[in-house]
């Protein structure tokens, strides 16, 4: 059988789904560790982000910092951290905590940076405090970026996870990883599918949540400001004769 028929006959196998270290048992494995890399990236970056696109301190030199960790692999990361003894999950957690700060860090502050300075001083000129601005005025407004920033953010890190199986973690990742160490690349096409299935499914979901907390007034889907619909002439109504404007 071809490579493509091995992995539809892996995939209809309910053992491989429901068994120890099945699809599902990994698959919830692998949507802990994505939250956990995520989560940790973003308790990082959203307060830091948000505090340099209010101030505008030494955020030129932060985002070029942060950006520089993209130059360095996701795998590379997990190698280094191997050498200091830490193995499996953890080590996998780290790295795409790693990989993931940049993106939110970027898109938190940008989106609190380009607020318009016109909102910012109308807030001031009301009497509201540096903290009252963020939150009543900068944070709303930045939400469909931060929210683009975290849902661009998830996506990847689901698709990077599957890196931890290399370093002895868990994961989906394993399902390629016994398929290549056994030399079963129906298994790894199947597992480079329920993987790719997975983060399509997470985009979909991620993106109705993300139109739904964007207010409604800034939703602009085609990428600009929604145009105000001019109203059109109805048709010209018959003027009976011996009214001005009838010959």
């Amino acid at each position: 059988m071809s490579t493509i028929d091995d992995a539809l006959v892996w995939l209809n196998d309910p053992y491989n789904w429901t068994g120890p270290g099945g699809v599902l048992e990994l698959g919830a494995e692998h949507l802990r560790m994505t939250a956990a890399a995520v989560g940790i990236a973003a308790v990082l970056a959203l307060p830091l982000g948000v505090w340099l696109g209010h101030t505008g301190r030494g955020a030129g030199v932060t985002i070029l910092v942060a950006n520089s960790t993209r130059a360095v692999p996701t795998f590379g990361i997990i190698l280094i951290l191997a050498t200091t003894g830490l193995f499996g999950n953890g080590a996998a957690i780290i790295a795409a905590a790693v990989f993931a700060f940049p993106v939110i860090l970027a898109n938190t502050f940008t989106g609190v940076h380009g607020v318009d300075r016109d909102v910012r001083d109308a807030a001031r000129g009301m009497g509201m405090s540096g903290l009252r601005i963020v939150g009543l005025v900068e944070l709303p407004l930045a939400v469909p970026l931060i929210a683009a920033g975290l849902r661009t953010t998830i996506v990847q890190v689901v698709a990077t996870i599957p890196l931890a199986a290399v370093a002895g973690g868990g994961g989906l990742g394993q399902i390629i990883n016994f398929g290549i160490g056994n030399q079963r690349y129906g298994q790894v096409l199947a597992g480079g599918l329920i993987i790719a299935a997975l983060a399509l499914v997470i985009d979909l979901l991620l993106g109705l949540v993300q139109r739904a907390v964007t207010p409604s007034y800034l939703d602009a889907p085609r990428g600009g400001r929604r145009r105000r619909r001019t109203p059109q002439p109805g048709p010209a109504r018959p003027v009976p004769a011996g009214e001005p404007g009838r010959p």
